[in-house]
């Protein structure tokens, strides 16, 4: 996520002549509205995948940085699905896997066609606020965003009560309901973000610190849509999302994706979205109401939702169209075991050009125009992630003596929009889930140097960390918990769908005592990270990263595979773990 400095002297193959031929294939279909269902194993790569570079069976920085300066070039476009990025950015990895003789991982086909439904928010859109009678107009993008997973062109609310419910909970186990007591069908609930004690800090309430999946947005909408409510608004605050109101802003801007409903049952509002707390405050003033206070009583057992003196009133209108994106799998057949696989995994995709958008001034080395940058490149987010499991199959495509059970290298798609890939993937498994021994994933890979630390998010779940903490000890590294349990890392990547399933998953990174500089060398990078470049354009590739730590990352996390790969071993949750339950359900033997 830092800028670019591509070296002129660096040989590097161009993203149009890695895929000249996908590029005449598109230029028939100016919009990419559909890629085809399932691209044969037969279909040509590119004549020269990688260009003049010469790729080491070892894992290693050179390697890593050569398929990020590629994954996050200007060329590919920010990678959005249903792009021409995507299509370049699914047979460049085809070509990768080819070169490194894997085979396809799903049938014939290294794609798993993933369905999926477009819709772009007209951001003119806003929405009214009748408020003790008077209007107030909030404006997309500077005081609110809005959007539609119905799959509708136009969608109305008119006249909807507002409702606070807190912070939008029905966790039963926890004794918590915000919705008792009161109805809220056909209305729009207004919610906080995070979990129930967060703003008040109160450490008896739900996992104290950690987020649960209670405290994510996407639960918060998925229980607002279950209680019958049109509409529902999430106020922003920075320390409950932990990202700021621009993230919010360009990640519900342009194009949002979703399953079709067919393919994903869960209900879903009209109108869902975000207010930013600025609005918030003003709006619940002027109704009598003090958000401070607010969040300190919604953080207390007994809170009871607060019908508002408001109406609410959109006219939301979405351009909308079907297509479908791409996972792309790739198989290493295990020598003895092959039925049963370790998943490597990293989402490909993310946030695309917003052209026409303001953005930060310059571009890499690899540009070819001026003036702002509204390419969101994606190179920690996650080109870093690709990368690396592309060097993870290269080390055991040459291991020796090859593994004894199989590897599959998951690349997924629509991440960005809900982990929608990888929720398509463990509905419609290459590989038996119940086969499937454990997966590991590769999410925004730090690039700040060698650590004394290696970090596990959601440290404590499951037995992968026992043979990670092994591996570990040989680097002369401990394992700890992510520093901000509270952000929900946990629940916003792709792992989640396989951990909801009961799939063993592991999602760890290098930490932040460095080397080089400490804990709060460490600390400083991620914060510079979070605030500069997550969800920015000026996420781009540099030259000067710090990438000895990422190999001593990326070893470990092979060296985890290489283990299970080669026994029997069919690691579990820990007891008392959430989905221990579902393992135990998965692995049970079928009844006779």
């Amino acid at each position: 996520m830092l800028p670019k400095h591509l070296s002129r002297t660096t040989p590097l193959l161009t993203a149009t002549s890695l895929v000249a031929a996908a590029l005449v294939l598109s230029a028939c279909d100016k919009t990419a509205s559909k890629p085809d269902a399932g691209a044969s194993a037969a279909t040509p790569a590119p004549a020269q995948p990688a260009g003049e570079h010469g790729f080491d069976g070892a894992i290693n920085a050179a390697d890593f940085a050569q398929h990020v300066k590629i994954l996050a070039s200007d060329e590919f476009e920010g990678r959005a699905p249903g792009s021409a990025g995507e299509e370049k950015t699914v047979q460049y990895l085809q070509a990768q896997f080819q070169r490194m003789g894997l085979k396809p991982g799903n049938g014939d086909s290294y794609f798993q066609t993933v369905p999926m439904v477009e819709t772009t928010a007209d951001e003119a859109t806003s929405l009214t606020l009748q408020v003790k009678g008077q209007p107030r107009e909030l404006k997309f993008g500077t005081d609110m965003v809005v959007g539609t997973r119905t799959g509708q062109p136009e969608v109305k609310v008119d006249g909807s009560d507002l409702v606070f419910v807190g912070y939008g909970v029905n966790a039963p186990e926890q004794q918590w309901n915000d919705y008792a007591g009161v109805d809220v069908k056909g209305k729009t609930v207004v919610m906080f973000v995070n979990d129930p004690g967060f703003h008040g800090q109160d450490a008896t309430l739900f996992e104290g610190k950690r987020m649960t999946y209670y405290g994510r947005w996407t639960y918060k909408f998925e229980e607002a849509a279950r209680q019958g409510a049109k509409a529902a608004l999430i106020i922003h605050d920075t320390a409950g999302a932990s990202y700021g109101w621009d993230v919010v802003k360009n990640s519900w801007s342009g194009a949002q994706f979703d399953l079709p409903a067919k393919d994903d049952p869960e209900p879903r509002l009209p109108v869902q979205g975000w207010i930013s707390n600025d609005v918030a405050r003003k709006l619940l003033g002027d109704l009598g109401q003090n958000l401070d206070q607010l969040y300190q009583a919604a953080g207390k057992r007994g809170f009871k939702a607060i019908p508002l003196q408001a109406k609410a009133s959109v006219d939301l209108k979405s351009k909308i169209s079907e297509k479908s994106s791409r996972n792309v799998v790739a198989r290493l057949d295990g020598a003895k075991r092959p039925d049963e696989a370790i998943v490597y995994m990293a989402h490909w995709d993310h946030l695309g050009n917003h052209t026409g958008e303001g953005g930060h001034e310059g571009h890499g080395a690899d540009a070819k125009t001026t003036g702002p940058d509204t390419i969101y490149n994606g190179a920690i987010d996650n080109a870093s992630g690709v990368a690396g499991i592309l060097e993870i199959a290269e080390a055991f495509s040459k291991q020796t003596p090859p593994p004894d059970r199989s590897l599959l290298f998951l690349a997924v798609t629509l991440e960005e929009s809900g982990l929608l890939g990888s929720k398509y993937y463990v509905a419609h498994p290459t590989v038996p889930l119940n086969k499937t021994v454990a997966v590991i994933n590769l999410d925004a890979m730090p690039i700040i140097g060698k650590a004394r630390d290696m970090t596990v998010v959601g440290y404590g779940s499951s037995e992968l960390e026992d043979i990670l903490k092994t591996v570990a000890d040989g680097q002369q590294r401990v394992l700890h918990a992510e520093a901000t349990p509270q952000d929900g890392f946990y629940f916003r990547s792709d792992h989640f769908n396989f951990a909801k399933a009961g799939v063993p998953a592991l999602y760890a990174k290098g930490g932040d005592d460095l080397i080089d500089g400490g804990v709060e060398a460490g600390k400083k990078a991620q914060i510079d990270y979070r605030d500069n470049r997550y969800h920015k354009p000026a996420d781009e590739f540099d030259a000067a990263w710090k990438l000895d730590g990422l190999v001593q990352d990326l070893d470990a996390l092979y060296g985890v595979g290489k283990v299970l790969a080669g026994n029997e071993q069919w690691p579990n949750w820990y007891e008392g773990n959430a989905f221990r339950a579902a393992h135990d359900t998965l692995m049970a033997p079928p009844a006779k």
